[in-house]
């Protein structure tokens, strides 16, 4: 007889933790970080997962559970199938960078909040498709955000830009601007709150936010 186990993915960790960055930044979530290439990771079905996470729920104070890490929309089977057999104890937030649209669609009925983490690639692909990425979170009534994390390269052009695109493409997104690394590790200057007023009147739900580093912080 043969055994099938269905979806695996490897987690390198399900721990509680502090939010660093994004629309839930400094609430205590469960953290469940999908592994990278190289990191030490287990591999688990939806059903070790399932258990794991309730376990870890029921023993600490939470306001969430975030699934993060690398690349956590390429688990997407597990997580459907994890999060659709029984109710999550909390609600879920997926954190990703948008890459996997058509993966972002089979996920948005299990997850509460769908957030997409923008670094300003170079490439106008990658504004795309993390954009489709929250219109599916969005068609599915799900609460979405879009977390712009500018390089210390980055321009307020480049920043404004996406802005606009996002305004066009998901009007009812929450956009969340975190200071470039250079603007986190000095009091912040006027440019951040001219930037903010710019943002505002191209779309109203904009928040200027500083992370959380660790080891308080985990993204």
């Amino acid at each position: 007889m043969v055994r099938s186990t269905g979806p695996t993915a490897a987690i390198a960790g399900i721990t509680p933790g502090v939010q660093g960055q994004g629309i839930w930044t400094g609430r205590r979530q469960l953290f469940v970080r999908f592994a990278g290439e190289a990191e030490t990771a287990v591999l688990y079905t939806a059903e070790m997962l399932a258990k794991q996470v309730g376990r870890a729920v029921a023993h600490t104070a939470l306001h969430s559970i975030a699934l993060a890490g690398r690349d956590p929309l390429a688990s997407c089977s597990l997580i459907t199938e994890t999060f659709s057999k029984s109710k999550p104890p909390l609600p879920v937030m997926l954190d990703c960078d948008g890459q996997r649209p058509d993966d972002a669609a089979s996920v948005a009925p299990v997850v509460a909040m769908l957030q997409v983490t923008f670094d300003f690639g170079d490439a106008p692909a990658v504004a795309e498709r993390a954009l489709a990425t929250l219109k599916h979170a969005a068609d599915a009534g799900k609460e979405h955000a879009l977390v712009l994390a500018p390089r210390d390269a980055t321009s307020d052009g480049q920043v404004l830009r996406i802005v606009e695109q996002a305004h066009a493409s998901v009007p009812n997104v929450r956009l969340v601007l975190h200071p470039s690394p250079a603007g986190e590790k000095a009091p912040l200057d006027r440019r951040y709150a001219t930037l903010v007023d710019q943002a505002m009147a191209i779309h109203r739900d904009v928040t200027l936010v500083m992370r959380i580093p660790s080891p308080v912080g985990v993204r």
